[in-house]
């Protein structure tokens, strides 16, 4: 244990943790003997597990950075394989976050899904095998905030974006520190591709938070979809006022391509119930070509990848209508982008690549409840809430010859992306906080070691999550205490009862706290019997109220939940 609480993070060395290993050490040596059962002591030593670190302190590496949990000797596994790396192939490596939109954590096959449910994913089950399958992996309750999150390494409380701006509304990005801008800043090409999601305005544009190109549309599907389809709005598509309203209304309806320097995206086509089938196929050939441009590049490339799939409105590809087996709108959209994934795969690996790339495939939060035909998930919710099922993602990493095979239940926050990918970039932990502001709280953790060692822990000890402005809950081991929950059925028993149509109770009755390894649907608190785990647990709620002291909570979007 000692050697656990004395470490070298990147360039930081923290000690001073020695005491407190040895107090915790002799405890536990202490504890051996009083341990037992109501008809006596117990001859059984019991098991510690990795990934389970509550009774570990997590250590400061800078003032405006979440704590980790250090692992010194999987560090310097780490940055060896990096080296090794960048001196086979003269730089620092590719990095493609390739995200689904609206997928559960039981849609795909590596998760017990897939073909099982009515749509195979053969791809994707192929190359999370070969990876790093993350079965504790979070995501925000819904798209905007997720994808912020993604781009800041922020939680929504502090990049402000706390529920997604539709049809025009104000807001976004606004120039924000990306991990795209800080990518590019590190020699990085950095091309985004499909949903963006993160504001409509000049200032949240791609071209203008460090992306060189992006091509896809700015806002979500159905904002381009429902308002023309009869059978979904009839009441604006059959009237020809109310649709000529919405074809002037101040909002994005086009494809668009933005470009680093210039000051207005490109409107390319006009989406339609027509164009909308074929955008996920277009921009599949759009990112080979990149990737096939990028061969032989001097400079390493960043690649965020956001498919249309598999938000409703669902208006299958021809290819792909009816391809899967549960010949649902839903479900041969999942079976498209599972194609998508394996031609982006292809690309990199045609193109000599692939061994030189990290993918982080995942999705922007769990599967929404309300417009059938829905996602599947084990976990209790839907998008739009933080039980499991909202913001538990299917997420596994990929690296050729650098990954080992193995699955892991420690903790990921998407949060972590970015300053992984900084530390991929040659800015390892603290490192990051010389190229940020002072006043600016990145809530991510540098996961490289995590991802790249053989058998890495995670570095995370703590799961924090938010619900609009509401701090709802807290994850640590497999214990979650809620603060704040949503009830789906709380206002109507009929009609839409899910993640965006249910009813918040921000104060639960106390001791509401679950363990997900024995009550994954958690519907069963047990707080009042495991008050110990549960102050333990709920001390990380007080610990983050005093990050929120100095570093004040963010609000950018009127109204939301």
């Amino acid at each position: 244990m000692p050697r656990r609480l004395a470490f070298s993070l990147g360039s930081m060395v923290v000690v001073g943790s020695v005491l407190v290993c040895l107090l915790l050490a002799s405890g536990a040596a202490l504890a051996e003997n009083r341990r037992g059962t109501s008809t006596g002591p117990t001859t059984a030593k019991g098991y510690s597990h990795p990934d389970q670190y509550l009774h570990l302190p997590a250590v400061n590496i800078a003032d405006n950075f979440e704590p980790v949990i250090p692992h010194p000797d999987q560090d310097k596994a780490a940055r060896e394989k990096l080296a090794a790396l960048e001196q086979k192939f003269g730089k620092k490596p590719n990095i493609v976050v390739f995200l689904l939109d609206d997928v559960g954590w039981m849609d795909v096959g590596f998760n017990g899904g897939g073909i099982a449910v009515g749509n195979d994913t053969p791809n994707l089950d192929k190359f999370a095998a070969d990876g790093l399958i993350m079965t504790s992996a979070y995501s925000q309750p819904s798209c905007t905030p997720t994808r912020a999150t993604i781009m800041t390494g922020q939680l929504p409380v502090h990049h402000g974006l706390q529920y997604p701006p539709m049809y025009g509304q104000p807001g976004g990005l606004e120039g924000s520190i990306t991990i795209a801008r800080l990518l590019s800043n590190q020699g990085y090409v950095t091309q985004g591709i499909g949903k963006w999601h993160m504001g409509e305005n000049e200032g949240s544009m791609p071209n203008n938070v460090g992306f060189d190109d992006f091509r896809g549309f700015l806002t979500v599907s159905d904002e381009y979809t429902e308002w023309r389809d009869m059978s979904v709005n009839p009441e604006i598509a059959l009237s020809p006022e109310r649709f000529a309203l919405m074809e002037k209304m101040p909002f994005s309806r086009s494809e668009v391509r933005c470009v680093k320097g210039e000051k207005a995206c490109k409107e390319l086509r006009e989406i339609d119930l027509d164009v909308i089938k074929v955008l996920d196929q277009d921009w599949a050939a759009y990112g080979e070509q990149f990737i096939q441009a990028q061969a032989g590049a001097k400079k390493p490339f960043f690649l965020y990848y956001g498919t249309r799939g598999c938000h409703f409105d669902n208006y299958p590809n021809d290819k792909f209508a009816g391809k899967s087996r549960a010949r649902t709108n839903y479900s041969d959209c999942i079976v498209e982008m599972d194609d998508v994934f394996g031609r982006i795969m292809k690309a990199l690996e045609a193109s000599g690549q692939l061994e030189n790339t990290l993918i982080l495939f995942s999705s922007d939060n769990g599967p929404e409840g309300e417009v059938a035909p829905y996602g599947r998930s084990p976990f209790r919710g839907y998008k739009g809430t933080t039980w499991e099922g909202g913001v538990r993602v299917p997420t596994f990493a990929y690296f050729k010859g650098v990954i080992a095979p193995r699955k892991s239940e420690g903790l990921f926050d998407l949060a972590d992306i970015l300053p992984t990918a900084l530390s991929l970039a040659g800015k390892p932990g603290a490192e990051l906080a010389r190229l940020l502001p002072a006043d600016r709280y990145v809530d991510g953790i540098d996961q490289t070691s995590y991802l790249l060692a053989d058998g890495g822990n995670s570095n995370r000890k703590s799961v924090l999550y938010w619900m609009g402005s509401n701090f709802a809950a807290v994850r640590v081991d497999e214990f979650k205490v809620h603060r704040a929950v949503q009830i789906t059925d709380l206002i109507t028993k009929k009609g839409y009862n899910a993640g965006f149509s249910g009813g918040i109770v921000d104060k639960t009755g106390g001791l509401v706290m679950f363990n997900l390894y024995t009550n994954p649907q958690e519907d069963d608190s047990i707080g009042i019997r495991h008050i110990p785990m549960w102050n333990l647990v709920s001390m990380e709620f007080s610990r983050y109220q005093g990050v929120l002291q100095k570093f004040k909570p963010n609000f950018k979007l009127p109204g939301g939940y």
